[in-house]
């Protein structure tokens, strides 16, 4: 059915109808007797899916990845149309508008979005505000909420480690894990965070708070050279990060078949080959002593038995969802209980990296 209405929303300017879809999410997810159906609808609820890692569960291994539903407006129709997790945001510390638009751009022969939304956010407290009343209103979400943590565009980068402490502090009572995100390419100088010295000082800082109260990861970006991501693990293990999440989005435009000279950061199939990549490094270099949740250019079942087979715990979605619609999660998840049962695994925690 969502292939008969995608020539038509994809006619629609991006941003436009993403926001317009948010909306109608936000307003389902007000709905108990709505949302049952779209969960009976959507949702595959089988235990053999079932997945733990850094001391949560997650009914399945597919998340909403950060940047889609940014300030929690949406978070019950998630969790009914199936997603395992749900990480919102980014969120800073300060509320800010995002870069100039237009912002966002599909580019459809290759499956892909480039966008520059530049961190646009109502900031810490308002989606606190909100987080707290969903909750107060409805209870806490079913499956595991991720908060991702940026830094205010105003705040200069000697700050950061103030401007990320602000937001963890007022948003830690609503995350069952924190993501840091030092690895767009839409915030002037944000990836200059995950140079060894900055990055080093923000982490001190921030696992100075958490005191392994709660699961801190890191979120790396897919542009870094191997001597580059080597630092970055070191500091992980040294201050006991409980995972990593590979990769952000690109800046570069290497495989596209689209020509454009739109700049940010490139998701969807053309990141595929990249991510996969850099979750086999990181694996190799882990050796399973944290988890990594893999993200970019997932589309299919096959490509998340691809990436739990390279070593990944999680995978999230993003590009994906936009090109694949509401149905995307139940094909994911139908496909991997037909390749469990294709593996004689009666679960999918049986599965042993490569």
């Amino acid at each position: 059915m969502y292939e008969l209405f995608k020539p038509w929303l994809f006619r629609q300017d991006p941003e436009t109808i993403h926001e317009r879809v948010m909306h109608g999410l936000a307003w389902l997810g007000q709905r108990g007797p709505t949302l049952e159906l779209m969960r009976r609808l959507c949702a595959v609820q089988d235990e053999r899916l079932a997945v733990t890692a850094f001391g949560l569960r997650f009914p399945n291994p597919i998340g909403l990845a950060a940047g889609f539903d940014k300030n929690a407006v949406a978070v019950r129709a998630w969790a009914a149309l199936g997603f395992g997790h749900v990480e919102i945001g980014s969120v800073t510390a300060l509320p800010q508008p995002g870069n100039d638009k237009p912002r966002l751009f599909r580019l459809p022969q290759d499956q892909a979005l480039i966008n520059r939304m530049g961190f646009n956010n109502e900031g810490a407290e308002a989606i606190a505000t909100r987080l707290k009343h969903l909750q107060q209103t409805f209870g806490k979400l079913p499956v595991p909420i991720g908060i991702n943590l940026g830094k205010s565009k105003a705040t200069p980068l000697e700050e950061a480690p103030k401007d990320y402490l602000q937001s963890l502090s007022i948003l830690w009572p609503y995350g069952d894990y924190f993501v840091v995100n030092v690895s767009s390419p839409n915030t002037p100088g944000l990836r200059a965070l995950q140079d060894k010295d900055r990055l080093e000082e923000l982490l001190a800082a921030l696992v100075g708070f958490v005191q392994g109260r709660k699961p801190l990861l890191l979120k790396i970006a897919p542009d870094l050279g191997w001597a580059q991501i080597d630092e970055i693990l070191a500091l992980a293990e040294q201050y006991r990060l409980s995972g990593l999440i590979a990769t952000n989005t690109t800046t570069s435009r290497a495989g596209l078949t689209t020509l454009t000279d739109e700049a940010g950061g490139l998701s969807g199939k053309p990141l595929r080959a990249r991510s996969l990549e850099v979750l086999r490094y990181l694996h190799t270099r882990l050796q399973g002593r944290l988890p990594i949740i893999s993200v970019g250019g997932i589309f299919s079942a096959a490509d998340v038995w691809e990436r739990l087979a390279g070593g990944a715990t999680l995978v999230q979605v993003y590009t994906g969802f936009v090109y694949e619609g509401p149905f995307m999660v139940k094909k994911l998840c139908r496909g991997l209980l037909q390749r469990l049962e294709q593996e004689g695994m009666s679960r999918l925690q049986e599965l042993k990296p490569r």
